[in-house]
């Protein structure tokens, strides 16, 4: 076929519904699928570590522990099904089919790669990891060891899970995406209890249950998700028949995603080293922090769903030159995400007891867990925006924007004042580290939109 027969093909392929639909009820249709799927997976999360406080406090503070390297993994299959998602998004807007292929192959084989990378971690690094840690209980770290190297080894099914729902985001078939996360989270949820405690025949496992549980329903999801891709999703063609890695497009996709995998990576250096912080007070203070993040998920998650339901709506009326389009999408989602982190704000100043008391707590766990859930939730506010502005950047192709603001929240502010203010002795003052980076994130995230718009939004021809 010639360049132009080729190019005639690609101006007619069909409209997708993302440069067409009313803009609100477009995010509400391509979000509140996901929304409610990450609500699911949350909700998944407590659930989880609730089975796990029945274990006994020490197996909560092992998860704790242990949930750096797991958000590891997370950040870089998340980070690159960011890249694959833009690259794609961008390639229906600009009605070129070839790309949209490439994209999702490409996408594919790094998923790939990664778990090659997370399965040897897995099998080696697992015990010097846990070797690092101040705690001074052989118990956490057997505990640890055990559930951190399942999840590593087994991890295939994160990464095979996030490949594949990002592209069926892509394409705007976010309901298809929430029923492969309900699919796993649900699995997840019946399997915990029958692992952890032993039922219907099964081997009493413990910790090592919760891990399989976890593992099990990422692979269930996986593998959902793959199929109906193939099933439900014509949009994207997935076919490795001669397939060889394209060089160029993978560059897309890292020049969107790398800065994503960093700005999650530096989240799980800052969680290891908070916990490092907390240790040096006491081993209840890291239990603590673990469940503090199990219960911000439930308000984080769903606007993360947002965020993945703004990046294909953003990238294709970007590649589609539909600006007004952009900007009301934009708008919106930071209204809707201020609404869920007020919300969660509220909770966490009115309620922390309640909160706290589904994980099996300690007098000393419910002290020091009600002032820190009332303190760190003075952020959420500010996070909703830096959120919702990272994810336009990201969109747009700027994502090392969101992981300089990342960079110095976590790095520069976040760990510095929290080790300053643990040197007053006062554990309740190391809190405060949290709405004081957040405040400066606010700063620069502002500097940085207006960077953006001036030499970006405002360039683009409004083509309605």
């Amino acid at each position: 076929m010639s360049k132009e027969s080729n190019e005639i093909k690609e101006n007619h392929m069909p409209e997708n519904k993302m440069g067409v639909m009313p803009v609100n009820r477009l995010l509400i249709s391509m979000s509140v699928p996901m929304m409610m799927s990450m609500l699911v997976q949350a909700l998944y999360n407590i659930v989880d570590s609730i089975f796990v406080a029945q274990v006994s406090q020490d197996a909560v503070t092992a998860v704790s522990l242990a949930f750096p390297l797991q958000m590891l993994s997370i950040a870089v299959a998340g980070g690159t099904s960011v890249g694959v998602n833009a690259v794609l998004s961008k390639a229906l807007g600009e009605r070129n089919s070839e790309r949209v292929n490439k994209a999702a192959t490409n996408g594919i084989f790094l998923m790939a790669l990664s778990y090659l990378l997370f399965l040897l971690i897995g099998l080696f690094l697992v015990k010097p990891f846990f070797a690092m840690q101040k705690t001074g209980s052989a118990m956490i770290q057997e505990y640890g060891i055990t559930y951190l190297s399942i999840c590593c080894i087994f991890s295939f099914g994160v990464f095979t899970q996030f490949i594949f729902e990002r592209l069926l985001q892509s394409t705007g078939k976010t309901f298809w995406a929430m029923v492969t996360q309900g699919v796993g989270a649900i699995i997840n949820l019946i399997m915990d209890p029958i692992l952890i405690f032993g039922l219907f025949g099964f081997p009493e496992m413990g910790i090592a249950g919760a891990a399989l549980a976890t593992v099990i329903g990422q692979i269930v999801a996986g593998i959902t998700a793959c199929i109906i891709n193939l099933k439900k999703n014509p949009e994207v063609s997935v076919s490795f028949k001669g397939f060889k890695p394209d060089g160029k497009i993978i560059g897309k996709i890292y020049a969107v995603g790398f800065p994503s995998i960093i700005m999650q990576s530096i989240g799980s250096i800052m969680n290891y080293g908070f916990n490092q912080i907390l240790l040096s007070f006491t081993d209840t203070a890291a239990a603590v922090f673990g469940i503090y993040f199990k219960l911000q998920s439930f308000f984080f998650m769903p606007v993360f769903g947002l965020t993945n339901g703004l990046i294909p709506i953003l990238a294709y009326n970007y590649g589609a030159k539909k600006r007004s389009r952009m900007m009301k999408a934009f708008k919106l989602s930071i209204l809707y995400a201020e609404i869920i982190l007020i919300l969660g704000m509220l909770c966490f100043q009115f309620v922390p007891h309640v909160l706290l008391g589904f994980f099996n707590p300690t007098t000393e766990l419910l002290e020091i867990g009600s002032v820190a859930l009332r303190i760190i939730s003075l952020s959420f506010p500010i996070a909703a925006f830096c959120i919702i502005c990272g994810t336009m950047f990201q969109a747009l192709g700027n994502g090392t924007y969101s992981m300089w603001v990342s960079i110095a929240r976590q790095l520069a502010v976040l760990l510095p004042v929290a080790f300053l203010l643990s040197l007053t002795g006062k554990l309740n003052l190391v809190w405060l580290s949290f709405p004081i980076a957040e405040g400066m994130s606010l700063i620069m995230t502002i500097i940085f939109l207006c960077r953006i718009y001036k030499k970006i939004i405002s360039k683009i021809e409004d083509n309605v």
